[in-house]
């Protein structure tokens, strides 16, 4: 199985005093890179869809969802600020679903989550990042995250 771990399209500016955060949309590149994100992942079937409560997050995935005619689910453990261990046990939970799964999350859960998976033994043949509207690919063998492919997708001209 694979899970897709999506960091969300482009939002704009961060007001850490706004308490709406939760609530600012993608902005017009947003759009865009979160329309290219699912023709980029056209060929892929998932069975589930879920995203950070962050409206943004919730966004990037919208596209891809409707072409799979599934939901975007709200999971908690994907929001920004979350405690590890809840966001890796979800990640872990996805990846033992019948068929692939994507998780829609953010810039400070994505590089904790793959930091672990390679500290358990996850081969990152390439190189790695967290940029906005990018994408990682995990492959789980069983028993493990056994490799992660970074694609760092942005919008087409």
């Amino acid at each position: 199985m694979t899970v897709y771990l999506i960091r969300h399209a482009s939002a704009g500016s961060r007001d850490d005093r706004d308490p709406s955060d939760l609530e600012r949309p993608l902005d017009a590149q947003g759009m865009d890179q979160a329309q290219h994100l699912a023709e980029v992942l056209d060929g892929i079937r998932p069975v589930r869809v879920l995203s950070s409560p962050a409206l943004r997050c919730q966004q990037t995935v919208a596209p891809l969802a409707a072409a799979a005619g599934l939901p975007v689910e709200v999971a908690d453990a994907l929001c920004e600020g979350t405690d590890i261990e809840d966001s890796w046990a979800l990640l872990e939970w996805a990846a033992r679903q019948d068929g692939d799964v994507v998780l829609c999350s953010h810039g400070d859960v994505i590089p904790e989550l793959i930091r672990r998976a390679q500290l358990r033994g996850m081969e990152v043949p390439g190189p790695g990042g967290c940029s906005k509207g990018s994408i990682w690919a995990l492959r789980w063998d069983g028993d493990r995250f056994a490799s992660g492919r970074y694609t760092a997708v942005g919008a087409h001209a």
